[in-house]
């Protein structure tokens, strides 16, 4: 199947949850496929990169940086228009609203950003929730309505009320994407390393933990040392290379060989 379209995802809202992963890998890509994740951030080189498409050739598919790793608008566009060609389907841009106009005055799907951008938090706090006061819930609409003025098609709505997103969603035309702003979003969005129990350190109040593979890095890790410790210690006592691990030929020719050595 090919992967929903924007007028898919717009239509959709309300009448289905969309499940969205950030992966940064091939073998993740494929995994979230498989398990029917219809929606992935990306890193831009992934949609570069051929296999990403045989790995997940159903998936909605948003390259995603900070706007300081790209730049201004002419950056943002010279950077969108070889990932549109190479199939992205969305653009992930938290970069100034000029740079979201000219990017859908160009037809490319623009996803904004609205609530806590982790990029711009020095102005609403830190790391913290956005919209719990009157004044910074009217903050998050007015964030809302310039995107759907700039021409974005959706935006994330990052650690808002559950009941403020419910309803913002209500009141506009955006499809929005929630990362721990409640189940009034159309999508929920979390990152894979949190989902596969990967992270280190603090693990945001928003994200589920459903696998370890914290515990199984560190498995793995463990034989890694193990087997590499029985490789270095077999090299230095000379039970490695044994006969079974080397090439041998005929004597005489080692003998020939030597005599030839001797008189070059």
């Amino acid at each position: 199947m090919a992967p929903p379209t924007v007028r898919d995802l717009l239509e959709a809202r309300g009448n289905h949850a969309f499940a969205m992963l950030r992966v940064e890998t091939l073998d993740e890509a494929e995994a979230a496929a498989r398990a029917g994740v219809e929606l992935l951030s990306v890193p831009p080189a992934m949609i570069m990169d051929r296999r990403f498409r045989d790995a997940a050739p159903d998936c909605f598919a948003f390259p995603g940086e900070n706007f300081f790793e790209i730049g201004d608008t002419q950056d943002f566009l010279r950077w969108a228009f070889p990932l549109f060609k190479h199939g992205a389907d969305g653009f992930y841009c938290s970069g100034a609203l000029q740079t979201i106009r000219a990017m859908a005055d160009h037809a490319l799907p623009v996803c904004g950003h609205v609530g806590l951008i982790p990029s711009k938090r020095t102005w609403t706090g830190g790391f913290r929730a956005v919209g719990k006061t009157l004044d910074s819930a009217q903050l998050v609409w007015r964030q809302v309505k310039a995107l759907e003025d700039a021409g974005a098609f959706a935006a994330e709505i990052e650690v808002v009320p559950h009941a403020i997103t419910a309803a913002i969603a209500e009141r506009t035309s955006l499809f929005l994407i929630s990362m721990g702003a409640g189940a009034g979003g159309h999508a929920q969005y979390l990152f894979a390393d949190d989902v596969l129990g990967q992270t280190r350190g603090r693990i945001p109040r928003h994200a589920r933990v459903y696998a370890d593979f914290a515990a199984e890095h560190a498995r793995l890790q463990g034989l890694r040392v193990d087997a590499m410790s029985r490789f270095a210690a077999e090299v230095q006592d000379g039970s490695y290379p044994a006969p079974q691990h080397v090439v041998d030929c005929d004597p005489q020719v080692v003998a020939d060989f030597r005599d030839w050595l001797e008189m070059q």
